[in-house]
């Protein structure tokens, strides 16, 4: 087992090839032996051309590669990743996740990646555990979790949930059993189009590529709702509207 840590821990006074092979010249590694792996690890992480600059000369995608090869050089079965795209500017850490995901294909070891960003967890994992105070709310596949979450804490944690419970439950399932439904999986129409739960607009927030509404529902109770924008915001405030979703997406939620 090896690890990437969070602030890549580079030796500053050593070169990018002085650092990957660090752990080799350690175990007394012969020079040629060394000087391969090092070039083949710098090659995976499309450093190859940078074996004899330092780590301030480098950017902090650059950095981070580094850090991956050096703890990849001894050939761990896993590698334990501990928030290592946190300093990174979101571009940037976009392009790092799908660069990370495809060496952990090629490689085909077992990748432990801890991060605080939902969306990341979603699109770096094949399974993934969400944690809330040391202990393991829920395990599954991404989908599984965003799309069947178990707990409210899990619900609320990865991505957006309207969280009902009581007697707005009750009126919306014909049960008191506490439920999620993700703002996505709602659908509004005009008030004379559709039938469901009739509601009125609180609040439209245009976020780019959707728009959020908050929807008081008669004669109580509230829901988000988000659209995705093809031509602005459908509806405005103070317009009366018909919410609609399909039963599949409820999911029941335990404290």
């Amino acid at each position: 087992m090896n690890t990437v840590f969070q602030d890549y821990a580079l030796f500053p006074h050593m070169s990018v090839g002085q650092n990957v092979g660090y752990s080799l010249m350690l175990k007394k590694t012969p020079r040629a032996e060394r000087d391969r792996r090092v070039g083949e690890m710098l090659d995976l992480v499309q450093l190859g051309n940078l074996v004899d600059r330092r780590p301030s000369q480098l950017s902090g995608g650059q950095r981070q590669r580094v850090a991956l090869a050096r703890a990849l050089i001894n050939q761990p079965e896993v590698l334990l990743l501990d928030e290592p795209l946190g300093a990174l500017d979101l571009k940037l850490r976009q392009q790092m996740q799908i660069e990370l995901k495809t060496i952990q294909q090629k490689l085909g070891i077992t990748f432990i990646f801890v991060t605080h960003d939902q969306e990341e967890a979603l699109t770096m994992s094949d399974r993934m555990a969400v944690f809330n105070l040391g202990k393991i709310e829920q395990v599954g596949s991404p989908i599984e979790v965003y799309e069947h979450p178990k707990t409210p804490f899990v619900a609320d944690f990865v991505g957006i949930s309207n969280l009902i419970q009581g007697s707005l439950a009750e009126r919306l399932t014909g049960s008191a059993q506490p439920i999620a439904l993700r703002p996505e999986k709602i659908q509004l129409h005009s008030i004379d189009s559709a039938e469901g739960t009739v509601g009125k607009i609180q609040e439209v927030v245009y976020l780019g590529m959707y728009t959020r509404y908050r929807v008081q529902l008669d004669p109580a109770g509230e829901l988000i709702v988000v659209e995705q924008n093809s031509a602005g915001s459908r509806f405005q405030t103070g317009d009366r509207v018909c919410l609609t979703w399909q039963s599949q997406h409820i999911s029941p939620v335990t404290s």
